[in-house]
């Protein structure tokens, strides 16, 4: 009994030496190396896909925050849902496919700046902005899905958001480093400066026959169309403290 544990021993300890050897091979420098990094290209994108319809985690650098910039599964990403990030790195769930960028890897990540738009009665609403420098979802209020093309999008006119999606977007974040008043930016010469100082609602006469989009916000204050700021025929309006630039027509 005893010569047949002794056997059972000698055949685990030489199985654990030889997966040991086997390991301490797979690396160049005779150390157990770990994992490696998913491959992050140049503007700090990285791939996380749930292929089998199961959490996968991709290993990165999470600390400066993340954003989903690219959903490439028709099953919905999410943010807290199907995907997100934590310590480790970022994880996605129930199919969700995309490209995320990684704040940390992207030298000067607020270079926009940010505006809330929100479909509260689940039709579509659309909220006038100035959108020459590009737009990017960079916080999703609603527990309703804002997907791209989907539930949400932008035009020349602004963004546009449908069936619940409540989100803030940031804009002049994918031109290049363009924002408003930044290098390269020429504004109408119908920008009009509108305040609401002392969070009443103020009106600011204005021809507004063209149709009005915000182009800068200033306040801490969210600006919302048509809940803190809007226009009519004479004038624009903003209201709990809103205060920010408006281009006036002539765009």
């Amino acid at each position: 009994m005893k010569n047949f544990l002794y056997a059972i021993l000698i055949v685990l300890c030489l199985a654990g030496v030889s997966y040991s050897v086997q390991s301490l091979a797979a690396s160049p420098h005779g150390t157990l190396q770990p994992a490696a990094l998913p491959q992050v290209n140049a503007q700090g994108i990285l791939t996380c896909a749930s292929n089998d319809g199961r959490r996968n985690v991709c290993l990165a650098d999470t600390r400066a925050g993340v954003q989903l910039v690219n959903q490439r599964s028709s099953s919905p990403c999410v943010f807290g849902q199907t995907w997100g990030y934590d310590a480790r790195g970022i994880w996605v769930d129930r199919g969700c496919r995309a490209d995320f960028q990684v704040k940390g890897t992207w030298g000067g990540w607020d270079q926009g700046y940010n505006v809330y738009c929100a479909s509260d009665d689940g039709g579509r609403q659309r909220c006038p902005t100035d959108t020459r420098g590009g737009v990017q979802m960079v916080r999703q209020r609603s527990s309703s899905p804002c997907i791209y093309m989907q539930t949400w999008g932008w035009d020349k006119h602004g963004i546009w958001v449908d069936r619940g999606c409540r989100a803030d977007f940031q804009i002049g974040s994918t031109g290049g480093g363009w924002r408003p008043g930044g290098p390269g930016w020429q504004p109408s010469k119908n920008v009009i400066t509108c305040s609401s100082n002392n969070g009443s609602r103020v009106s600011c006469p204005a021809n507004t026959s063209g149709g009005v989009r915000l182009i800068r916000q200033r306040s801490d204050s969210d600006c919302i169309y048509n809940r803190t700021w809007g226009y009519d025929r004479r004038s624009v309006w903003v209201d709990r403290g809103c205060r920010a630039d408006f281009e006036v027509g002539g765009y």
